[in-house]
């Protein structure tokens, strides 16, 4: 569900308020098709995760232009009185096909494909690319995430390193469906019901005259949840100290949760810190990390012997720095009764209203996915992808909830062969044309 304020028909680029305007003068009111699908891979990518789909239905269900809306394009004086009028009473009054939120697809692929009259499927580029680009982006970012980790928990800790509040949310909201376990984001926890998560900073150390004393602290205030900072100064001796204060709390029945490293070679010190916990016999007492985590520094501390049991995971998976952005597109592909086919060189997209069929094998693990035409079926064996989830401007399906798109995703992924879903230079999923779509594409 989205609980964020409408941005509405507003969140538009002007081309496509001019385009309309267009298409008003001229009287073009017939039925367009527009499929978004993404155009390549970025480097060591072969899969995506759907998202975003929840922000889009909801800003369609009410999409319409306020007065002030109105006034504004006035002002511009790019437009003339009656198109104005005529978006006095502007609805999105058409149908939405769409993969399902936390749905595993592939380059080329429509995830989703807007049939409406030409004005209305036209003005939604802006959103749809905006809503749906970023909200995958970070999904398939945290799905990587989660596969690196091999089982052990991930938090998101991005909130205060994204490039805004709202983007914060999302990142959040986006993280927790691809699996993350819960979020820092208090704002998020109450909009989303994702669970949160947190510790403390070295400023409230070093707010006390000694290190043990911060550590006394918090664990009075928090005698059920205490995970304790423990490399502000120096994080063996931290360690030990954590030990001390664990003894005094077993002493009133209370039990220490963790330490956590923020710095330094977490290798090593992940393990001479389990050695000391360990020894001590604090073998339930977690060790967790954070600092500079994504899916390429998990892998590799893991591999090198880190001893660590969960990480929070911030900049780099709240703004996907290694692949901030998909090449996302949404193009015309059927308009009145013909097939559109765009041919600039290197942007040749696939002409014709379309389906995803995906075909598995005997133990349901993906083998091939086929792109077809929207009312073909290639096989009985293969599973159409696309839903009508909107229908007359009416949503047709009930909204899943967060945890349902989790467990979407868990299953999605686990049917992805581990070649598809390798960290670096990972093997491209098999993807084909249907016989009857690719004569489309040849007329």
């Amino acid at each position: 569900m989205s609980y964020l304020p409408r941005s509405g028909p507003m969140l538009v680029d002007l081309y496509e308020l001019t385009m309309a305007a267009g298409y008003f003068d001229h009287h073009i009111t017939d039925d367009a098709v527009f499929s978004l699908f993404i155009r390549d891979y970025p480097a060591d990518r072969s899969y995506f995760i759907a998202a975003g789909l929840a922000d889009v239905l909801a800003e369609l269900k009410d999409y319409t232009f306020s007065d002030s809306d109105l006034n504004y394009l006035k002002r511009t004086g790019f437009f003339t009185d009656p198109f104005l009028d005529g978006l006095k009473d502007f609805r999105f009054t058409g149908t939405v096909r769409a993969m399902p939120e936390g749905t595993v697809f592939f380059k080329d692929e429509p995830v989703l494909e807007i049939s409406a009259p030409l004005i209305q499927a036209q003005l939604l580029e802006t959103i749809l690319l905006n809503t749906i680009g970023f909200q995958s982006v970070i999904a398939t970012k945290a799905a990587r995430c989660l596969h690196a980790a091999g089982g052990r928990g991930l938090i998101d800790f991005s909130a205060r390193r994204t490039q805004g509040g709202d983007a914060s949310l999302k990142v959040a909201r986006s993280s927790y469906l691809a699996g993350f376990s819960s979020t820092s984001n208090v704002l998020a926890g109450k909009l989303y019901g994702i669970p949160v998560s947190g510790t403390m900073a070295h400023s409230f150390v070093t707010a006390f005259d000694t290190e043990i004393e911060a550590f006394r602290a918090f664990a009075k205030t928090y005698p059920e949840n205490s995970v304790l900072l423990i490399d502000t100064y120096d994080t063996i001796k931290g360690a030990e100290n954590a030990v001390k204060v664990a003894g005094e709390m077993a002493q009133k029945g209370q039990k220490l949760i963790g330490v956590r490293l923020d710095s330094g070679d977490m290798v090593d010190l992940s393990r001479r810190v389990r050695r000391i916990l360990d020894d001590a016999g604090l073998k339930d007492v977690k060790i967790f990390a954070s600092s500079g985590f994504d899916e390429h520094k998990i892998s590799q501390v893991i591999e090198d012997g880190a001893q660590i049991d969960a990480f929070g995971v911030g900049t780099k998976m709240g703004v996907s720095a290694d692949a901030p952005y998909f090449d996302i597109v949404y193009k015309m592909v059927h308009f009145k009764d013909r097939d559109i086919r765009k041919l600039s060189p290197g942007k040749v997209n696939l002409a014709g209203e379309k389906q995803v069929f995906r075909k598995t094998d005997e133990n349901g693990n993906y083998t091939e996915d086929i792109i077809g035409l929207k009312n073909e079926t290639p096989s009985a064996s293969a599973r159409p992808l696309l839903e009508t989830v909107m229908e007359n401007g009416k949503r047709t399906v009930s909204e899943p909830s967060l945890d349902d798109i989790k467990k979407t995703v868990r299953e999605s992924l686990s049917k992805l062969d581990k070649p598809y879903k390798a960290l670096k230079a990972a093997k491209a999923f098999p993807v084909t044309l249907s016989d009857r779509l690719r004569r489309v594409q040849d007329a």
